[in-house]
């Protein structure tokens, strides 16, 4: 059942940004100009393909909650924190012996330069 209302959701993402897309720009960034329109008057939308639009934002938010749902209902119960209670302890690390501090730079030679010498 999940994966019909995922499909059916990334068809419905992928139809409205086409509505989207086709239809014509009223200028202005944002909605600022052109009068303004949609949600924000009080006039419907006035051409089809704004009125599907409007449908397949509709129908987008139905399936997005329907998702939530099942998603909430599979996880019922079960906590993040709980797997990671019963997960078995990481074994330690076993030791590793460095030896007699190969990992110093080595020292400086007291009778060396300190800066190099153009030959």
């Amino acid at each position: 059942m999940e994966n019909v209302v995922l499909t059916i959701h990334l068809l419905l993402a992928l139809a409205l940004i086409g509505a989207v897309l086709l239809q014509r720009s009223e200028g202005g960034g944002l909605g600022m100009g052109g009068g303004g329109g949609g949600a924000i008057s009080g006039r419907s939308a006035g051409t089809a393909l704004g009125k599907l639009t409007w449908i397949l934002a509709i129908a987008f938010i139905c399936t997005s909650m329907t998702l939530t749902i099942i998603a909430a209902k599979n996880a019922a119960g079960s906590s993040v924190l709980d797997r990671i209670t019963d997960a078995p302890a990481p074994a330690e690390a076993p030791a590793v012996d460095l030896g007699d501090d190969n990992l110093l730079p080595p020292s400086a030679d007291e009778n060396a330069p300190l800066t190099p010498t153009a030959d």
